[in-house]
């Protein structure tokens, strides 16, 4: 079956793949191979539907052992009840449910594979094996290695464990810098295609001047308007765990482009059918909007970025640049001052280079 790959790299042909439609006409895709089928429960062509093939592709090879059947409860000691405890942990539930759902989809495919072995002889050699099962994308591969350090952690500061086996496995070196930073003549050029008074407008002009993720960017509306003029939010990442709460100017020029916009809906940014967009539905309506504009290669998330290396090329601080994007890491405000800085001595001391 060919695979459309997600991340925009073409497609790929892989074997033993079989659909079939629920009665909703929704697809369903399975792994059929010697006399075993197994469902695959990712969105199609994503890293993390890669995986769960690759896992599929490993459980049904010839030779391989089938693993025993899950039992109605898991027996203490084995990988796939510590799982169990931390589904029914407060941590996890305190997670946006997002993360849960990521988490779920990471931590289920290794339990297919793995869930009757004793999580306590699991090594440093162990964790490297299921970060490589990624290899192929090394994004995805360092996020679960992310993931299993926080998973891990957690079964130490519940007396599970004594060590935890992903901390010190290192992540693939990625020779990327994630997310296309938008230039200024990107951003012109979009603009030039989708003026103010057009919902593309709106959402590139939120998106430059409150710099807020797309989860928040979403929530925006009048009914977070405050007197002084401004926005007050409760951000969406890690609402779970901790209650962060977000003040924003609305600049002059957003002020424009919003009265351009006032409607009879709270949120700014709405759907055809008059709702609030999701921030997948948002991200996806949004690139649309970026490759008619001509620019296939930015995205949403690029847009915080180039807002961040404006601020800074403009003077902000590394805390001015915290407040506005929400970051408590110091280290990656500083990241954009620094860039700005290194530019700006390089210049100076290519200058004193005379012959």
């Amino acid at each position: 079956m060919k695979i459309i790959l997600k991340d925009g790299t073409g497609s790929i042909d892989l074997k033993f793949l079989v659909a079939d439609f629920d009665r909703h006409s929704n697809a369903r895709i399975y792994f059929r191979r010697n006399g075993r089928k197994i469902r695959l429960r990712a969105e199609i062509g994503t890293a993390e539907f890669l995986a769960e093939y690759h896992a599929a592709r490993e459980l049904t090879s010839s030779g391989a052992p089938t693993p025993p059947a899950p039992k109605s409860a898991p027996v203490r000691g084995t990988l796939r009840w510590l799982v169990c405890e931390y589904y029914q942990s407060g941590d996890f539930k305190r997670l946006d449910k997002t993360t849960q759902r990521m988490r779920r989809r990471d931590l289920d495919a290794i339990t297919l594979l793995h869930g009757e072995k004793r999580y306590l002889l699991l090594e440093p050699r162990h964790i490297k094996a299921l970060r490589d099962v990624k290899s192929t994308t090394p994004h995805a591969a360092n996020n679960l290695l992310k993931m299993l350090r926080v998973f891990f952690q957690w079964a130490i500061s519940n007396d599970h464990m004594k060590h935890n086996p992903a901390r010190d496995v290192k992540k693939i070196k990625v020779a990327t810098e994630g997310h296309h930073a938008w230039t200024v003549s990107e951003i012109g050029q979009f603009m030039r295609r989708h003026p103010a008074d057009t919902k593309a407008g709106l959402a590139i002009a939120l998106l430059l001047y409150t710099g807020v993720r797309r989860s928040d960017l979403v929530q925006l509306g009048r009914q977070l308007e405050t007197a002084d003029g401004g926005l007050r939010l409760v951000e969406t990442k890690g609402r779970g765990r901790k209650r962060k709460v977000t003040e924003l100017p609305i600049m002059p020029p957003l002020a424009r482009v919003l009265e351009l916009h006032r409607n009879q809906h709270l949120t700014y940014l709405t759907t055809a059918y008059g709702a609030p967009f999701t921030a997948a539905g948002f991200g996806g309506w949004f690139k649309d909007r970026c490759i008619e504009a001509g620019l296939p290669h930015c995205s949403a998330h690029g847009l915080r970025k180039a807002a961040a290396t404006i601020a800074a090329e403009n003077g902000a601080t590394p805390h001015e640049l915290m407040a506005m994007f929400g970051w408590s890491d110091l280290a990656q405000a500083t990241h954009y001052t620094y860039d700005f800085e290194r530019k700006q001595s390089a210049v100076g001391a290519a200058k004193r280079i005379v012959l």
